[in-house]
Formats: C-alpha cells, sequence, structure tokens
C-alpha cells in the first residue's frame, strides 16, 4: 500500500474578493512557493483543481488533525 503523505499544509479562505474559484470559508491546501510566500502570495489548490497564486491575506493557516489530513491526501 502506498504510503499517504499527510504532511501537507492547509488554509482556510477568509476573503474571496473578485476570485470565482475559492469559497470562503473552505479549506484548502497550500503548495510550498518561496517566491511567491517572499511576494505575500500563496499557491492554493483551488476550486478548479488547478494550483494558482492568491494573495496571502485571502487565507489563514490551519493545522488540520492527523484523520483530517489523511482524507485530503487520499483524495489526490
Amino acid at each position: 500500500m502506498a504510503k499517504l503523505r499527510t504532511d501537507r499544509k492547509f488554509a482556510l479562505c477568509i476573503c474571496n474578493k473578485d476570485c470565482e474559484d475559492l469559497e470562503l470559508r473552505k479549506v484548502y491546501q497550500v503548495l510550498p512557493d518561496a517566491r511567491a510566500a517572499r511576494d505575500d502570495f500563496v499557491r492554493i489548490v483551488d476550486e478548479s483543481g488547478e494550483d494558482y497564486l492568491y494573495p496571502a491575506s485571502y487565507f489563514t493557516s490551519v493545522k488540520l488533525p492527523q484523520k483530517a489530513k489523511k482524507v485530503f491526501a487520499a483524495a489526490n
């Protein structure tokens, strides 16, 4: 059986101004992107299933319980 990656980071959407692919109060997976972070952006896997850059101010980091991380990992 393949090992599920549960070390991923997640963020809660707290603003979706002019962003049709984001839902308020929804948790999204954050992909590492040091360059984007320097410019105050985060790389998010959004509703389209693709990853895009969004303003970091649109999200707040969340720590998920291990069970929730497994659900996200299994979905990918």
